[in-house]
């Protein structure tokens, strides 16, 4: 039914309720306005629009109080509406950290200029900064990249007035200590940390921390335990697979706080995330074992042999597939890195936590749609069938094992199991055993099935899978190493006893291992380390 343009006037209830809109009441119109509203809105947007900078305002009335703010006056057909001012609202998002009002940054760079009076000449080395990073209140690790941003590598030393110069900037830009940190290793006008960032900081951590003296005989491992680590903290921190850590992954990792642990922990094989030695002995002989000519580099073939052969070939194919690059990384064809093998590692043995899972649905996901189809489960499983056949073993139907697999996972669509019903639940380990790795899959298959109900369902803080496997091995290869060490030392008093000492005795007298070169290298290192 039309409204003729004279019925607004005439009608006071209808104006009152246009009003009452306009000032954003809540209400249900009748439905004979419905259509005259939906053209009270088309206009009152274009007027909105179009008399932005001209509202004509209501004179204010001279009744001698205090002057009151006006709201601009909309005209609509005729009609007048107040518009309600617009409201300031606060800043609320601060990339930087949220400014402390209450710090006071003059007296942090009092206490910074105190601390380099105690340095000869104000001038601080290496080994000066460690005093100078605890003045700033930040933990003692954080010394080099201090060292180095304030220009201490070009000239050898920092003085008093580059370094205040360079923390007085970062304290009136950066608000936190995520900010504070890539402020300090980040490349010039970058906003993220990349891999070769984190090299001076962990050079330093190989050079000064007590749990490492051992390694200052043995600088070619330098590199490698760096390329560890690094890799773990990418691993665990860059939770996008960008190759670029961000403020907000930094944030909400704990990595910051094991850095500050180190200086307090002398022992650093107790601090598991990220810095541990036996970690990285663990990765790196499994590593060498596999590298059958030694170029730190292994072939599809080599990685088939980790672990008796335990994961399918289908799987390794996806791996080397490039399923799993990270960042810009080129995937070179038909060869894996060491710092590849640290992801793998870590993913076939703790396939609980959130990258393994990541990894894992990359390399299932054949076709990159984000879903695993009945198709692909299919298509690793088929493998799994083939091998247990030739071991003697009966198979499960496919259609038996998908009934099993979809109420352990329960997926949110129907025949379709995407990477948030496989976080959720919290049986992901089982799931993808069950299609790629043979040895675990019938593991799974003799336990209880109350007794992984009850892990499941267990939140109690324990050792992960990861360094449960790590620990383990550990033992497995000292043991090892200890019964290589003592069967060399019985032949050599046995040679000795009968001939006189050749002159190579000198070079195998040292020799701890004798699987290979780089297990006689771990043995050297070992060796010191128990001592």
């Amino acid at each position: 039914m039309m409204i003729k343009e004279t019925s607004l006037r005439r009608d006071p209830d209808l104006r009152g309720e246009l009003a009452f809109l306009a000032r954003g009441c809540d209400f249900v119109l009748p439905s004979r306005f419905k259509k005259r509203l939906k053209i009270f809105q088309q206009t009152q947007v274009q007027n909105k629009q179009e008399k932005k900078l001209g509202t004509p305002l209501e004179p204010a009335a001279n009744d001698g109080s205090s002057p009151q703010p006006l709201s601009p006056l909309v005209h609509v057909n005729n009609v007048t509406i107040n518009v309600p001012l617009s409201i300031n609202i606060p800043r609320f998002y601060f990339p930087t950290g949220l400014p402390d009002a209450c710090a006071n940054h003059e007296q942090t760079i009092n206490r910074i200029e105190m601390t380099f009076m105690g340095v000869e000449d104000q001038k601080a080395d290496i080994h000066e900064m460690g005093k100078i990073a605890k003045a700033c209140g930040c933990p003692f690790y954080w010394k080099a990249p201090m060292f180095s941003a304030a220009g201490g590598e070009r000239t050898g030393f920092v003085s008093v007035h580059s370094f205040i110069a360079m923390w007085r900037k970062l304290l009136y830009n950066c608000h936190d200590d995520a900010s504070k940190f890539i402020h300090l290793l980040a490349k010039p006008n970058c906003s993220y940390l990349e891999q070769e960032d984190f090299i001076p900081l962990l050079q330093d951590v190989v050079d000064t921390h007590p749990g490492l003296t051992f390694l200052k005989d043995a600088p070619e491992f330098h590199s490698r335990y760096i390329t560890t680590v690094i890799q773990r903290i990418f691993y665990t921190v860059n939770r996008s697979w960008t190759g670029k850590i961000t403020l907000t992954e930094l944030r909400k990792s704990n990595f910051l706080q094991t850095l500050a642990l180190l200086e307090e922990e002398e022992d650093i094989n107790q601090i598991t995330d990220y810095f541990s030695y036996e970690h990285f002995y663990v990765i790196y002989c499994k590593f060498w074992e596999l590298d059958s000519d030694h170029d730190l580099y292994i072939n599809q073939t080599d990685l088939s042999r980790y672990n008796d052969q335990a994961s399918s070939n289908r799987i390794i194919e996806r791996i080397f597939s490039g399923a799993v690059t990270r960042g810009n990384v080129v995937q070179k064809e038909g060869r894996m890195s060491y710092a590849d093998f640290v992801w793998f590692l870590i993913s076939e043995e703790d396939k609980r936590n959130l990258t393994s899972i990541e990894y894992w649905f990359r390399c299932m996901d054949l076709d990159g749609d984000g879903v695993l189809s009945m198709y692909e489960l299919e298509y690793f499983y088929e493998e799994q069938c083939e091998r247990m056949e030739a071991m003697g073993i009966e198979p499960l139907p496919f259609h038996d094992l998908l009934c099993q697999m979809l109420d352990l996972v329960k997926p949110e669509l129907d025949g379709k199991i995407t990477l948030r019903d496989l976080k959720r639940c919290r049986m992901a380990h089982i799931f993808y055993d069950t299609f790629f790795n043979l040895e675990k899959y019938l593991d799974h298959e003799q336990r209880d099935p109350f007794a992984v109900q009850k892990d499941v369902e267990n939140d109690s803080p324990e050792p992960s899978d990861w360094d449960r496997y790590a620990a383990e091995e550990y033992e497995i290869l000292v043991a090892e190493e200890s019964a290589n060490e003592q069967l060399q030392e019985s032949s050599f008093e046995e040679y000795e006893a009968d001939e006189p000492v050749p002159s190579s005795e000198i070079g195998n007298k040292g020799d701890k291992i004798v699987i290979s070169s780089l297990s006689e290298k771990c043995g050297k290192l070992h060796s010191v380390d128990e001592e």
